[in-house]
């Protein structure tokens, strides 16, 4: 009997700090802050295809600098599990810890990004109607609602878009269209409805926001 008071009473006192610490996020143990020096540090390796500031200057390679830090864990996380799948990619990240991706994701949001240029001035003004105002008729919603009207992105949400390589942007949404990438159910569902040339047009005019 005596032992089951003792169980009882310890249960309790360990349910009420678990309480206090829900109740109270200044109770609960903070996470440790990124450590950017080891971020760079970290990145070096990822240098030749993003360059050193995370500006990559190669179209089919994405700029990195300035993204939120949150969608950079989850989709260097993802590389890592398989879910989002590179070959390239997974080879990189495979030996990276959690801290590792954390540091070098928050590195890489603290460095500017640098603007990019819309190119074809032939199918510009369809970009912007496809970003702005979707395509009602097959019920696509307007990039803007998630990445915001400069294209700046929602932070832990959705990633900044502007001044993206429209070369890397297109890539990405034929590979959602086709079900080469799989990790958002929402970019693929957005995809799936457009054809060749409004994929060209509406990342073309995303390079070009700011």
């Amino acid at each position: 009997m005596k032992s089951i008071v003792s169980f009882l009473m310890s249960a309790t006192v360990s349910a009420l700090v678990a309480g206090s610490a829900l109740a109270n996020p200044a109770a609960a143990p903070a996470a440790a802050k990124p450590d950017l020096a080891k971020g760079e540090a970290a990145f070096a390796m990822c240098a030749a295809c993003h360059a050193a500031d995370g500006n990559s200057t190669t179209p089919v390679n994405p700029k990195l600098s300035q993204q939120h830090p949150e969608y950079l864990i989850k989709q260097l996380s993802e590389f890592k599990s398989g879910k989002r799948a590179n070959a390239v990619m997974s080879g990189m990240v495979a030996a990276l810890s959690d801290d590792d991706m954390r540091n070098i994701s928050y590195w890489l949001a603290s460095k500017p990004a640098k603007p990019g240029f819309a190119k074809d001035k032939d199918t510009v003004a369809l970009g912007e109607r496809i970003y702005r105002g979707g395509i009602p008729d097959r019920q696509i919603a307007a990039c803007a609602s998630c990445h915001s009207p400069n294209g700046a992105g929602m932070p832990a949400q959705y990633p900044r878009v502007s001044g993206q390589h429209a070369d890397y942007t297109t890539a990405q949404l034929v590979a959602f269209r086709d079900g080469v990438r799989k990790n958002s159910v929402q970019m693929t569902q957005v995809a799936a409805k457009m054809n060749d040339r409004e994929i060209k047009a509406v990342s073309d005019y995303m390079a070009g926001l700011r």
